[in-house]
């Protein structure tokens, strides 16, 4: 019974420790010297804090690139040191016209997008649903967390997308890299996914991939 007291009273301890560190640690910008942990960066010196790790100043357009002729800027952590702890960041996406941005997934982090010019066709799919919808500027979207998604650019001209994260360094997985740019045999990937061998050799050849 004593035993049980005294982890009851160390368990709430310890709570009351983190709560308030919590209150006297509002921020915590990253070091980027030191290594990230699962839990973010470790935390800059507050000496050493200065308000430029707050401001980030490269949210621009980026230069489309093929194969899906688009272009990204990310405000993640790495680049914007202030947002470390926060669950938060944005990037911005520039498509040229037919351009995408290729299904993926966020592990663990929603995204929250918005259209600023064009038009964007976008969407997401669960095991047996599609929600898709063509958006125009002022639209909003959210994807829920882990769910495979894409934009694609449906409009005449250019489109430009924001988007916002619940994460501070939201990781990616982009089906067309994780099926291609690898050495799986391509045999073997055309017997779990039912797709021909030569298209997959085409496009382990498009995408750095070999076997």
């Amino acid at each position: 019974m004593k035993m049980m007291i005294h982890i009851l009273l160390f368990l709430l301890g310890l709570f009351s420790y983190a709560f308030s560190q919590g209150i006297v640690n509002d921020f915590c910008v990253a070091d980027l010297k030191l290594p990230s942990t699962p839990s973010g960066y470790p935390c800059k010196s507050p000496a050493n804090v200065t308000v430029d790790d707050f401001v980030f100043s490269g949210y621009v357009a980026a230069k489309a690139r093929k194969p899906f002729n688009v272009g990204f800027t990310t405000a993640f952590v790495n680049n914007f040191p202030g947002v470390n702890g926060l669950g938060i960041s944005v990037s911005r996406a520039d498509m040229d016209k037919g351009g995408s941005v290729p299904m993926h997934t966020h592990p663990g982090v929603s995204e929250l997008i918005i259209v600023v010019q064009g038009q964007v066709t976008a969407g997401f799919m669960t095991s047996n649903a599609a929600y898709v919808k063509t958006l125009k500027p002022g639209d909003l979207m959210v994807f829920p967390q882990g769910q495979v998604h894409f934009q694609v650019n449906t409009g005449e001209g250019k489109a430009t997308l924001f988007a916002a994260f619940s994460s501070a360094n939201p990781g990616v997985q982009t089906l067309d890299f994780v099926l291609f740019n690898n050495s799986m045999p391509s045999q073997l990937i055309a017997q779990s996914t039912l797709m021909d061998v030569s298209e997959i050799k085409k496009l382990k050849a498009l995408f750095g991939g070999s076997g």
